[in-house]
């Protein structure tokens, strides 16, 4: 496809703090037949800091990322963040603020969002844009930070999540190419899953689902016809056959839903996406990002190999994206144990490295 751009590096910020989903406070409130339910999701522990929020997440990756490009915030074209799912005051700017936070004083800034956790395509469709309008911009950071809406991290019956942030620098040309997006919407499931605030204190906010049979079987339906029909449009008009493409990689909801991804394409998921799904739980929008950084830095995806991204959402939306390695991303060395977040990013001498890590300790509880 025409109109190609790259992914010049991505980078993680993850808590420290690792806790196990079996001790999680919600639980003792839950009947047997839930419990269980949350058990079969395949997720043992979370990362979770309460003085971490999206802000700060989100910031520290920005800075692994600048640092990463050995670029200073101040040569960045574009800061482009994934809005959080409940910000942490209205009417102010959380975009504005990681600017000034960097120090990205001429990106142009805003944000992008509200397909939930398909959130992280339209940032990139928005970075494409920006980097084919103007021939003078040439990097577009894109960042996130994902925590839950609500205090419980168990959201019944999809997913139990974690925090963590993620931030990639977006470019005309970089180890990972971008070949080709696509992405579909239908707004019948727009409040499918909700939260009511305005009449409440945040300690009260719980997550409700309109209709459970709606969302296990008429939206696994329609789920299952769309990304079919869009995996082939995919292969179909970049003239490939599914054996063209290495690994498949999606979020980490639960074990089922990758089984139901596996069915509906007749794919295998990434290995990535088990381990994180196993110890990071759901982290949003970031999820393809960090599953795809591990599957490279864990030796798995190599020079001239594909990958497809695969991303769903109950709001409803559905995306894949279609990647290439295009030469050596690094001697990329993955780890999701991130230390203290960088201040201000400012002009770097490290090497380019496809994916920023700095392993720390983990404070287990």
């Amino acid at each position: 496809m025409s109109g190609t751009f790259a992914l010049r590096t991505v980078a993680s910020f993850l808590p420290e703090r690792s806790v196990a989903v079996a001790e999680l406070p919600e639980l003792a409130y839950l009947g047997p037949a839930e419990r269980q339910l949350c058990a079969d999701l395949g997720i043992e522990r979370i990362r979770t800091d309460p003085e971490l929020d999206a802000f700060h997440l989100a910031a520290g990756a920005a800075g692994r990322a600048l640092v990463a490009a050995g670029l200073g915030a101040d040569q960045i074209g574009a800061l482009v963040a994934v809005e959080s799912r409940a910000p942490a005051t209205l009417m102010s700017s959380a975009e504005t603020r990681m600017q000034a936070h960097l120090g990205a004083d001429r990106a142009l800034t805003f944000s992008v969002g509200g397909l939930g956790c398909v959130s992280m395509t339209p940032a990139l469709l928005v970075a494409r844009g920006l980097l084919a309008a103007d021939p003078e911009l040439s990097d577009v950071l894109v960042v996130h930070g994902s925590t839950p809406a609500t205090p419980r991290r168990y959201r019944h019956p999809v997913t139990v999540s974690g925090d963590g942030g993620m931030a990639a620098v977006v470019s005309r040309d970089g180890p990972l190419r971008v070949l080709d997006v696509l992405q579909e919407t239908n707004g019948h499931y727009w409040d499918l899953f909700r939260v009511d605030y305005r009449d409440r204190p945040s300690a009260r906010w719980s997550e409700q689902c309109r209709d459970l049979q709606e969302y296990s079987f008429t939206l696994t339906l329609e789920s299952r016809d769309r990304l079919g029909a869009m995996y082939r449009r995919l292969l179909d008009r970049n003239g490939l056959a599914p054996a063209d493409v290495a690994r498949h990689v999606c979020h980490n909801l639960s074990l089922g839903g990758f089984r139901f991804l596996e069915e509906t394409l007749g794919v295998t998921i990434a290995a990535a996406c088990h381990d994180n799904l196993r110890d990071l739980g759901h982290l949003g929008a970031n999820d393809v990002l960090l599953n795809l950084a591990t599957e490279i830095g864990a030796g798995r995806l190599r020079d001239g190999e594909r990958a497809v991204l695969i991303s769903a959402s109950p709001v409803a939306a559905w995306s894949m994206v279609l990647v290439e390695v295009d030469g050596d991303p690094g001697a990329v060395t993955v780890g999701d144990r991130l230390g203290p977040e960088p201040g201000p990013a400012g002009p770097s001498r490290r090497p380019t490295a496809f994916l920023d890590t700095a392993p720390a300790p983990v404070a287990d509880v």
